[in-house]
């Protein structure tokens, strides 16, 4: 098995990534995987990073490609943005570490998995260092596009692009019975109503409480009858958001605690621990806030996972009505579908929709969950 088998449904990309880690002419210093949510653009950065620094060049079975795949490597480093964003001083440390020889493998990797996060600070200081990189230094960058709004102009001209696709139903349903070993009707039920995403169908194929909180939110639209549901409706979404996010946070977030306590030193006795005292107190407020920052971030991916799949029946809804013959991205609601395509017209359908995604867009302006929810709960009940 090797590195690429990682990459699920993408033969074009690791033809071109494959090819760029065995020919040293083929090769370039900074690197700009594309895609949507869930087609695996960190994974293939990972397994180019890890082909890059293989001696065999991705074959999966040596030290560097275990260290690479597990986040262990000395010499690769990813930035996976705990917070809403990227901060300028987050990444000036970045690249200053990115800017050393290499200690043991072959480059200086740097992995930005979410770089549509970078505030604009912080993305002119990696563009700095794309500009004039060290020899030995790559720089893998994700994102959904390589749209201006996504990544800046002057960062998208100085990088190669690696287009993903959505990966296919079928090829999905391959990687989740041959190397999940889930059984394979679900395995297929799951890739089909993922919408592609990798992670979201070996998720839902794994947990039955993912899947229960899937089917509660598919049958929103048809059990809103009132202004009260839409605003009790509201208030389960945001709360069962949070309760998710608190779940994520709290083993981490204590083990955070208990780990950064012992390394300042708590307990101790004799000369300076008062001022050891006072940079653990430092240290501590430091964590809380980024502990409290990575469950925002948290509870809006949660939030944004049931908007994704109220979008998807309300274009299925759609598809439905205009009597298309193509795939519906939930297809073991189609009874739902076909019941609201007969209920609604066209016309509210697209308002419903676009009220989704209004509240997404709300969400990422840093409105109230709660206000949000309520305005897309509200513009759905009336259609």
């Amino acid at each position: 098995m090797s590195v690429w088998d990682e990459v699920v449904g993408q033969p074009d990309a690791v033809e071109e990534l494959g090819n760029a880690a065995r020919e040293p002419s083929a090769m370039t210093h900074a690197w700009l995987f594309t895609g949507p949510p869930g087609s695996g653009r960190s994974v293939a950065a990972r397994a180019f990073a890890a082909a890059l620094q293989c001696p065999e060049h991705g074959c999966g079975h040596c030290a560097a490609c275990h260290t690479v795949l597990s986040g262990t490597h000395a010499d690769v480093r990813e930035v996976v943005p705990e917070g809403l964003s990227i901060g300028v001083d987050a990444m000036r440390r970045l690249v200053a570490l990115s800017a050393r020889r290499p200690s043991t493998g072959r480059y200086q990797i740097l992995i930005i998995t979410d770089a549509d996060r970078l505030t604009e600070s912080a993305a002119n200081a990696l563009l700095k260092a794309v500009e004039e990189p060290a020899e030995q230094t790559v720089f893998l960058l994700c994102a959904p596009s390589d749209h201006p709004e996504d990544v800046s102009v002057t960062i998208r001209s100085r990088c190669r692009v690696v287009p993903l696709r959505t990966p296919s139903v079928d090829a999905i349903t391959a990687v989740l019975v041959q190397r999940d070993g889930i059984d394979a009707e679900r395995a297929r039920w799951a890739a089909s109503v993922s919408d592609g995403h990798v992670g979201r169908a070996r998720h839902l194929a794994r947990d039955e409480e993912s899947r229960a909180q899937r089917e509660a939110v598919l049958a929103l639209p048809l059990r809103t009858r009132s202004l009260g549901d839409a605003f009790a409706f509201a208030s389960d979404l945001v709360r069962g958001a949070k309760a998710e996010a608190g779940a994520l946070s709290e083993a981490r977030d204590g083990a955070e605690r208990e780990e950064m306590n012992v390394a300042m030193g708590g307990g101790g006795v004799g000369k300076g621990v008062a001022g050891a005292a006072r940079s653990a107190k430092a240290a501590e407020r430091d964590l809380e806030k980024r502990q409290k920052l990575r469950n925002t971030r948290n509870q809006r991916d949660a939030l944004d996972r049931a908007l994704v799949d109220l979008t998807s029946f309300f274009r299925d809804v759609l598809v439905t009505s205009a009597g298309a013959e193509v795939p519906l991205a939930n297809p073991d609601r189609s009874a739902d579908v076909r019941r609201a395509a007969q209920e609604w017209t066209p016309e509210s359908t697209l308002r419903r929709l676009e009220a989704v995604l209004a509240c997404r867009e709300a969400l990422d302006l840093n409105v109230k969950p709660e206000i949000a929810a309520e305005a897309m709960m509200t513009a759905i009940h009336t259609g």
